[in-house]
């Protein structure tokens, strides 16, 4: 068997050509896989790269967040404020939480409104740590995990693009704004606090009927979960936990929200986890502290290193019986040039 095969490779080299060059380079393709190869170790290399965590650019990402957040706010202010429906849909989650009896925010925005000093701190928080704690956690990302922080900010993205899909298709009306049911304090207005884009002097600046989900609880759930799962001190990390609990609770005292619009909030910032977990394999808090300058291919991405395969030459290590490290040197090792029938020359010039 080994000596037809090297006669059959023999005569092809004696004959020319090779008769599956002539039949055309999509036939080379078809039978060496050579270039069909080539073209799916380009995707996946493209692929890898898009998958993989590059290191952070400082402005690229001020530049981002900057034109991401004008876009959150351009199209949910956007949405048309649809009163009625809003209405409808209060009054239909009102209802829903009496159902379970659950309708608790009345009793909490009266309660926290009867103590001046707490109130009002309670609308401080709700009107500025929302942006504070937030930037502040992505700083730190960038900073101390610029491996993780692509990954960290895409879920904070994703989650932000799914609620605006929210605030279209479901506006509803705070508890503040609710024209039938109990009277609930817009505490705001009443102790004039400054600072609070859903009441007071700037209500018209912002659409006042996107409550539904709570972006207070989708931000701070990531910030909490983020400085959980990152940071090292303990005490930071239960701070982390107790900061969108803390939010939960303002957000129903000051009667901004109803406590499903957190579940809501809960929701989007679950997908874009999962969109997360999906594109890079891993949830952010796993993948490498500090990602590579580069990706450096594998020997899988190396080009083969002749133009043809064992496949298409007919002959391989098997085939003819001998090793490659058995066989004799090539020709331009010895510089003896090799004879007309592809024999290899004499191993004495080793």
């Amino acid at each position: 068997m080994g000596e037809t095969t090297v006669t059959a490779a023999e005569g092809r080299t004696a004959a020319g050509p090779s008769p599956v060059k002539e039949a055309g380079d999509e036939d080379i393709r078809l039978v060496t896989g050579v270039g069909g190869d080539k073209e799916h170790r380009t995707a996946r290399t493209v692929l890898r790269r898009l998958r993989t965590p590059g290191r952070p650019r400082i402005w690229y990402e001020l530049a981002l967040i900057a034109v991401s957040y004008w876009l959150y706010s351009l199209v949910r202010n956007a949405v048309p404020e649809q009163k009625s429906a809003a209405m409808r849909n209060a009054d239909w989650i009102w209802q829903a939480e009496h159902s379970i009896g659950l309708a608790f925010e009345h009793s909490v925005n009266k309660a926290v409104d009867s103590v001046t000093w707490l109130i009002v701190g309670m609308n401080y928080y709700y009107a500025t740590l929302h942006f504070i704690i937030t930037i502040g956690v992505l700083v730190w990302i960038y900073r101390r995990h610029p491996g993780r922080y692509a990954a960290s900010r895409t879920v904070l993205f994703v989650t932000t693009g799914i609620a605006l899909v929210g605030f279209y298709f479901f506006p509803l009306a705070p508890p503040r704004l609710m024209e039938s049911g109990p009277d609930f304090v817009d505490t705001v207005v009443v102790h004039q606090t400054w600072g609070s884009m859903a009441s007071g002097d700037l209500k018209e600046m912002t659409n006042q009927y996107a409550a539904m989900p709570s972006m207070h609880i989708g931000w701070s759930l990531w910030c909490g979960l983020m400085v959980f799962a990152l940071a090292k001190l303990p005490w930071v990390r239960i701070l982390g936990l107790l900061y969108p609990v803390a939010t939960l609770v303002v957000i129903v005292a000051t009667a901004n929200h109803f406590w499903l619009d957190a579940v809501g909030g809960v929701l989007c910032l679950a997908a874009g986890f999962a969109a997360v977990r999906v594109w890079y394999g891993v949830l952010p808090h796993r993948l490498p502290r500090v990602s590579p300058s580069g990706i450096t291919p594998g020997p899988s991405a190396a080009p083969p290193p002749s133009g043809t395969s064992p496949r298409a030459s007919g002959t391989s290590p098997r085939a003819t019986g001998t090793s490659p490290r058995a066989t004799a040197a090539s020709p331009r090792a010895t510089g003896t040039p090799s004879s007309p029938s592809g024999a290899p020359s004499s191993p004495s010039g080793v």
